[in-house]
């Protein structure tokens, strides 16, 4: 099958989206699909590029100056129209709601090619992110769900990563099928097992001694300032070292924080790691916190479930299926650092916890298998395929009869 995706946001770009977006393509392109994912450009020229075993079209594009790693595309109707002409997909899949996307949509409706979009992402995650606009946050939440609906009503298909993201997102008066299906993780690269002396060395992190992680961006919507503060409240009751892996707008303030709560020996700011490096300094996790209200399923999360860690997750967005309370870990309200402190205490104070909820976390992330995700995109998109084709066939009909 021909597969063309859409992306606004994609690899080398650092975030749950670009990640989602590449992990499907190489899935797809390793089953034997031709793959093309069209993206807006870094450099801002027009450049073909492999990404191991499929292609991606760069757009002319330039910088957005009010999100970071996001470039938006010039002219993306003209240039994925010729695409789409020249590559001729059985099936186009969006992955953004913005420039690339809507010149998917116009390129799907003009050469008649079957749509399935993902919404990957909530408002929160632009607005947590411009300050100066927070006042007017409920107005600009309207605009931004009311776009959405109206965007993804192009598609034949909307797909979400949770059933929680469905119910929080589908509007009521939505006709188009909302289906479910997990972003996947690789457990044949994130998965538990020893780590060097070098390793821990490499990132000044001590070994020995139990360790909590966040992983993922240090932007505003991620509230990682909340771990931070937690972090401080449990010093002196259990024996930990916090390890913040990645990097964003609220790094800066982070490190501030830590300074302030007289902690900095006892955090290990890592900046951004190679991807190469994400299974296995997750490997050195004893707990994992997710603290972002703003997670359609928190890709992140899963990853490290499959190394084996337990975590504590916010009660909030759709991060909270992943989190079976008590069996392998626990949840807490949103910015209650209090209660997340006492969580994380309730875990990482004991080995024999760890261990346990660990191995349930490993079996909740094996029923997220990438390889199961391959395979519902597979069959969804034969079935918007084989759907479409009768639509088609009926718009050629009312062509013939409207030129007599």
């Amino acid at each position: 099958m021909k597969i063309l995706m859409a992306s606004d946001l994609h690899w080398p770009t650092i975030n749950g989206i670009a990640t989602a977006g590449r992990t499907l393509a190489q899935g797809l392109a390793e089953r034997g699909h031709d793959v093309v994912v069209v993206a807006p450009s870094q450099t801002g020229k027009r450049s073909v590029e492999m990404d191991g075993n499929y292609r991606v079209m760069r757009t002319a594009s330039v910088v957005f100056p009010f999100y970071q790693n996001l470039r938006i595309s010039l002219s993306p109707n003209r240039e994925i129209n010729q695409i789409t002409k020249e590559f001729t997909p059985d099936v186009i899949h969006l992955q953004t709601p913005l420039a690339v996307g809507l010149g998917a949509i116009g390129a799907a409706k003009k050469y008649h090619v079957p749509l399935v979009a993902t919404n990957h992402a909530m408002s929160e995650n632009f607005i947590d992110n411009l300050k100066l606009l927070a006042p007017f946050a409920r107005q600009i939440d309207f605009m931004l769900r009311e776009y959405g609906s109206r965007f993804y009503s192009n598609a034949d298909v909307v797909t979400l990563p949770t059933q929680a993201a469905i119910r929080m997102l589908k509007p009521d008066s939505f006709s188009k099928p909302f289906v479910a299906i997990s972003n996947g993780v690789d457990l044949s690269r994130f998965k538990s097992g020893k780590v060097s002396a070098e390793f821990y060395e490499r990132f000044g992190i001590p070994m020995g001694v139990p360790v909590v992680m966040y992983l993922g961006r240090l932007d505003a919507e991620k509230h990682v300032g909340v771990l931070v503060r937690a972090a401080h409240r449990l010093l002196g009751r259990v024996k930990f070292h916090l390890v913040i892996v990645g990097d964003g707008n609220d790094l800066a303030h982070l490190k501030e924080l830590a300074r302030d709560l007289n902690m900095t020996d006892r955090v290990t700011f890592t900046g951004k790691v190679d991807e190469d490096d994400k299974p296995t300094i997750l490997r050195l996790g004893s707990l994992f916190v997710m603290p972002s209200p703003a997670e359609l399923q928190s890709i992140a999360t899963l990853e490290a479930m499959a190394t084996g860690m337990p975590v504590v997750v916010v009660n909030a967005g759709a991060v909270y299926e992943l989190c079976q309370e008590g069996r392998n870990g626990y949840l807490f309200e949103v910015d209650d650092y209090e209660e997340l402190a006492d969580r994380m205490g309730r875990i990482v104070g004991d080995k024999t916890v760890v261990e346990q909820f660990g191995a349930v976390s490993l079996q909740i992330a094996r029923t997220h298998d990438l390889a199961n995700t391959i395979t519902a995109y597979e069959k969804l998109y034969e079935q918007v395929v084989r759907e479409h084709k009768p639509k088609i066939k009926r718009r050629a009909l009312l062509g013939v009869v409207r030129s007599r």
